[in-house]
């Protein structure tokens, strides 16, 4: 059998590769539906925080931002990813590859910004809860959104547009990568290393350290509160914010548990050769995207809130009047 290729008209053309159809209707129904509950879930979140007054707070702000970040994550990158990824060749032009390997770089940024940025609510809020008021306000986690995407959007288009990322190995990236067909975010030792580390691995490390902490804390705060005989009524008092703390630390163990097999691939495929096969690179990659899936379900299983604000935009109820001031929990 002669060797396929994305476009046959021309000389630069990449191989392409010839899946079974049914293999490839299995791959665009499963990522297809992977696709749908990203969007669809982040856009009830982002919705739900954006028209109920009773979720305008600090706290619901950071988790709007990152589901913004995942809301997009879906429709700009995963959807022409998933092409890319069934059809085995990229057809929509070299600017809209790099435009989506900003894209890319830049949203999985933002969301470790905003997890970095919601451990800090946390932290406070268990650790410092007398503090709490002053030091996350409204304006505080406003400038904490402002530089989350201020500063991801200038790590994702400024790597790709300036080819950072094949700083050092632009001859070896041009002579075995660079062809007609193909979009792929390549890197070299140099490139990989600064951007898992800046984006990823730092960031990681921080939020351990910062949920080990407030873990400390809320155990020797219970032990005080329990010699003290008052455990009943600081139960009560403390209720949401420990279901907060929990879920929010949910949240960040999902993002590390799908991200962190990518990042380490990432990491290592420059100092061996770039020999780690692509299969196993967008298998990880998509890995790291269903986390993007998995938060509204996370909030849907813990927050009665969320589950709520579903109901009345499923029942078509909140088109008919202005639900705005429901109440959708008590404290």
């Amino acid at each position: 059998m002669e060797p396929a290729f994305c476009f046959e008209s021309r000389n630069n053309s990449c191989l392409k590769i010839n899946s079974p159809m049914p293999l490839r209707v299995t791959l665009y129904f499963i990522l297809g539906v992977i696709i749908i509950l990203t969007v669809c879930g982040n856009f009830l979140v982002t919705f739900s925080i954006t028209y109920f007054k009773q979720l305008h707070t600090p706290t619901n702000y950071l988790i709007l931002s990152l589901a913004m970040s995942d809301f997009l994550l879906g429709i700009v990158v995963m959807f022409p990813r998933m092409i890319r990824l069934v059809e085995s060749c990229w057809y929509f032009g070299d600017f809209f590859c790099k435009v989506s390997l900003s894209f890319d770089v830049m949203l999985i940024t933002a969301s470790i910004i905003n997890l970095s940025f919601i451990s800090i609510d946390r932290y406070y809020a268990v650790c410092h809860p007398l503090l709490y008021r002053t030091r996350i306000s409204t304006n505080v986690v406003l400038i904490m959104i402002f530089l989350c995407w201020t500063i991801s959007p200038i790590l994702g288009f400024g790597m790709i547009f300036l080819k950072l990322n094949v700083l050092g190995s632009e001859v070896f990236y041009s002579q075995h990568f660079l062809c007609e067909g193909r979009c792929a975010l390549i890197q070299s030792k140099l490139s990989s290393t600064a951007s898992t580390v800046l984006s990823f691995y730092l960031p990681a490390v921080t939020l351990l350290g910062v949920y080990l902490k407030i873990l400390l804390v809320a155990q020797r705060q219970f032990k005080s509160i329990k010699n003290a005989g008052l455990v009943s009524s600081v139960k009560k008092s403390n209720k949401s914010q420990t279901k907060a703390t929990k879920t929010l630390a949910l949240v960040m163990g999902a993002f590390l548990c799908c991200w962190t097999p990518f990042f380490v691939c990432v990491f290592t495929n420059p100092f061996i050769g770039n020999s780690v096969p692509s299969v196993l690179i967008e298998t990880l990659a998509w890995l790291g995207f269903l986390n993007s899936a998995m938060n509204p379900i996370i909030y849907a299983f813990f927050y009665s809130w969320f589950r709520k604000a579903f109901q009345l935009m499923t029942s078509g109820n909140i088109f008919k009047s202005d639900l705005s001031e429901t109440t959708l929990f008590t404290e």
